[in-house]
């Protein structure tokens, strides 16, 4: 079901959701936290889509706040607020309400989520792409107890990166750092196999990736050695190797949704470690909404550099 309301006010989609409800007899207590997507018109399809996968594992009510800068000064003062509400199969397992903000409003947009958060249940706010400096200090980042950032999305990711390590607040987390859990996991079970020091890192990826970079200082901030970073053709992160006192702990995924991993004295073994869409990354952060300390100290740590090596020069 889809309800369009034009120059409406978030009393009247209040009604429309209640009215949408028994229409079609969907009860709103099933619903866990309050989603909210601010987006522009460009990426809204892509979040909207994700959110709607997501919501089948966490049914929520999904807020989309797309604000609409118009180009005239005489529009630009003329605030009005369209909304379109959509429940049932049209909403995954939720219930998504679409804000489109235009002139003055747009700044205002806590004034207008504010009455439609869901009572006694959590907020997560994601910005899929510019998101605020400090998101916690943004007015709609301060209503929530978690912050979705995405360094991939924007031009120039690490020094994005370097923004969101100024303006950290506990809540904040990065898709950038969600894209590594799996990387992680299978990094600690192989460490936990292999039982052995180790004394420096390398990680693969391609140029300018924030993933690489997040786990380039997580090694540094967990073992403290120095890690190499490498260049290659991508996608994301490649490979990693960890150089120990027994040889070399090393997962290579060049390509595709399986990698191998090599750890010395045993056979080597194939495992699947695909590139996750962005609903599977929204997902998995839906499912914890406490500080994440690890991303915390990543993000903090200055990655150590491996010593040059001394070359003989005649002199």
């Amino acid at each position: 079901m889809k309800i369009d309301l034009t120059d409406t006010t978030a009393s009247k989609i209040n009604k429309a959701l209640v009215k949408g409800r028994r229409a079609i007899g969907t009860p709103a207590v099933g619903m866990v936290l309050t989603l909210v997507i601010v987006t522009d018109e460009e990426h809204a399809y892509d979040a909207i889509k994700a959110a709607g996968d997501a919501s089948r594992e966490h049914p929520s009510r999904t807020l989309v706040v797309i604000k609409r800068h118009a180009r005239s000064p005489r529009d630009r003062h003329a605030t009005r607020l369209d909304a379109e509400v959509r429940l049932g199969s049209d909403a995954g397992a939720g219930e998504t309400v679409l804000l489109r903000l235009h002139g003055e409003l747009a700044d205002r947009a806590d004034s207008v989520v504010l009455p439609l958060l869901l009572p006694d249940a959590p907020v997560v706010v994601w910005w899929p792409v510019d998101a605020p400096p400090v998101p916690a200090r943004d007015p709609l980042g301060s209503l929530a107890q978690r912050r979705i950032t995405d360094t991939y999305a924007v031009e120039e990711p690490l020094r994005e990166l370097a923004a969101r390590a100024e303006g950290y607040e506990p809540g904040d987390t990065d898709l950038a750092w969600t894209r590594l859990t799996p990387w992680r996991s299978m990094l600690a079970a192989a460490l936990d196999q292999a039982r052995t020091e180790v004394l420096s890192a390398v990680v693969e990826s391609e140029a300018e990736n924030p993933s690489a970079e997040l786990l380039a200082r997580w090694f540094c901030a967990r073992l403290g050695v120095p890690v190499e970073q490498v260049v290659t053709a991508g996608p994301v992160v490649t490979a990693v190797r960890l150089r120990t006192a027994d040889g070399e702990i090393h997962i290579d995924r060049p390509e595709g949704p399986v990698a191998r991993l090599s750890i010395p004295g045993q056979p080597n073994r194939v495992l699947a470690l695909k590139v996750r869409s962005t609903a599977e990354l929204i997902a998995e952060e839906l499912r914890r909404l406490d500080p994440d300390e690890a991303y915390a100290a990543a993000l903090h740590t200055e990655i150590i550099a491996p010593p040059q090596e001394s070359r003989a020069d005649g002199g």
